[in-house]
């Protein structure tokens, strides 16, 4: 009985085993069903946000377009003033061409280059006794700058002297004895050949002394060299030698440097396309004026006058070497120093005047924006002669006629436009001498891009004129 009870639990214990399998089989598919459903809500849930995230974003673009083209109201105080985006007027402001006197410049890279620069070196050996400048010290001709051991030379000398008073009393004493000869010679006292042999001794005795003079003037000028001054008038630059140094002749170790500063000159290259308009200047002795400015070309350093130029063109560079003087009083030209050199080649008088900033170029073509009465803009093409930083000289425009000066990045031929400022016809251009006409001419507005060069370098060199204002050629 219990044998059979066994088994019946062991056959039990089986069958029981085989709804776990099945509980198993069934269990997986139900989870994996289940998986599978969670899947499809997150990505359900994934597209609905994008879909809100969509039509946010279109939203915010709806409005943010509307806030920028929306029309303004008769209220706002920019109502009439076109937006970024739109159609309005353009906004610009404006100024009107003149009639004046505007000068003609070349302009060149030039250098400051004195006209002399003396290197000295000791044209003898011995010890530094004392060197007199100081570094950077101006200095005028004949001052003592070093002191080279004098003593040998001064022994040198004393011999030499003393050899020549001593062929001196010979020669003297040989001339005495040639005077009696010849009043013993005239009492045929004595014969035609002694008196010969000793004029023959007073002339080697002439020689011997001139040979002395010589040695002596030799020695006097090594003495010399032992006291070295400034042979010109200029700056010394860094010691090079101090007391007990000892100096050697040729050896080509310098001594000092003197460079010349007043005055001064500067060197520049012009093209060669520029050079017969110069030459016809300086064929009828005209002194053609020169302004150096500095690096930024801001400054105007000095002004000088046109002396020479070169004898041939440099076939590398198509340019011609100028040389101008400069008086530089105040010293702001220095040796090598790099500067923009201006050369007034001449001045242009009753020409037509535009502010610079209306001038604008299409490739190489000019032409300005004309502002109309009614409110519109109009393109014209002018032919630029020469310009600066203020004002252009044009022909195809008459004087008078209102041009844009700023905005142009609206403008268009035909365009709408409001102007900001209102030109005064009757006022005179600044920067424009007291010698100009002027039919209409305009004061510069404080914010527009042609008063802002009022102090430039264009202005210093105006000033210097006193009727008229510079330019520079149009190529």
């Amino acid at each position: 009985m219990s044998l059979e009870g066994s088994r019946d639990t062991g056959s039990q214990g089986e069958d029981a085993g085989q709804p776990s399998t099945l509980r198993d089989g069934q269990v997986r598919p139900a989870f994996e069903q289940r998986g599978h459903s969670t899947e499809v809500l997150v990505e359900k849930k994934s597209r609905r946000g994008f879909w809100i995230t969509l039509a946010i974003g279109a939203l915010l673009a709806a409005a943010l377009v509307y806030w920028m083209t929306r029309p303004y109201g008769s209220n706002n105080p920019a109502a009439g003033q076109a937006s970024r985006f739109g159609s309005g007027p353009a906004a610009i402001t404006a100024n009107v061409t003149s009639t004046g006197s505007i000068n003609e410049y070349v302009e060149a890279l030039g250098t400051v280059t004195p006209i002399s620069t003396i290197t000295l070196y000791s044209q003898v050996t011995g010890i530094v006794m004392a060197v007199h400048y100081q570094e950077g010290q101006y200095v005028h001709k004949g001052d003592p700058l070093v002191d080279i051991d004098p003593r040998p030379y001064q022994s040198t000398l004393d011999a030499a002297e003393g050899q020549l008073l001593h062929d001196q009393g010979v020669l003297a004493e040989a001339q005495m004895d040639l005077q009696r000869y010849r009043e013993a010679w005239a009492q045929n006292a004595i014969q035609k050949q002694e008196l010969d042999d000793q004029e023959k001794m007073v002339i080697q005795d002439e020689g011997t002394v001139k040979q002395d003079q010589g040695t002596v003037a030799y020695d006097k000028v090594e003495l010399s060299y032992c006291h070295i001054v400034s042979p010109i008038d200029g700056r010394v630059g860094l010691r090079l030698v101090d007391p007990g140094n000892t100096v050697f002749s040729g050896n080509g170790s310098t001594l000092v440097v003197v460079t010349q500063l007043q005055p001064i000159t500067v060197v520049f290259e012009v093209s060669e396309d520029d050079l017969p308009e110069v030459q016809a200047q300086l064929r009828t002795n005209h002194v053609m004026r020169v302004d150096a400015f500095d690096r930024e070309d801001v400054k105007n350093l000095g002004t000088g006058k046109l002396i020479a130029l070169d004898n041939e063109i440099d076939t590398t560079t198509g340019t011609v070497k100028f040389r101008a003087t400069f008086p530089n009083q105040d010293l702001a030209l220095f040796p090598n120093q790099f500067v923009n050199a201006r050369l007034l080649v001449k001045t242009l008088t009753n020409a037509t005047l535009a502010p610079t900033a209306a001038v604008q170029y299409n490739g190489t073509a000019a032409f300005v924006y004309v502002v109309n009465p009614n409110q519109t803009v109009n393109v014209h093409p002018v032919q630029v002669v020469t310009s600066n930083e203020r004002v252009t000289a044009v022909t195809g425009i008459n004087p008078g006629v209102t041009v844009a000066i700023s905005g142009f990045d609206r403008l268009e031929d035909g365009a709408k436009v409001q102007v900001r400022n209102r030109p005064h016809g009757a006022k005179r251009m600044r920067g424009l001498g007291p010698g100009s006409t002027h039919s209409s001419a305009s004061t510069l507005s404080p914010g527009s891009p042609t008063s802002s060069g009022s102090n430039s370098s264009t202005g210093a060199a105006s000033a210097s004129t006193g009727s008229s204002t510079g330019g520079t050629r149009a190529s």
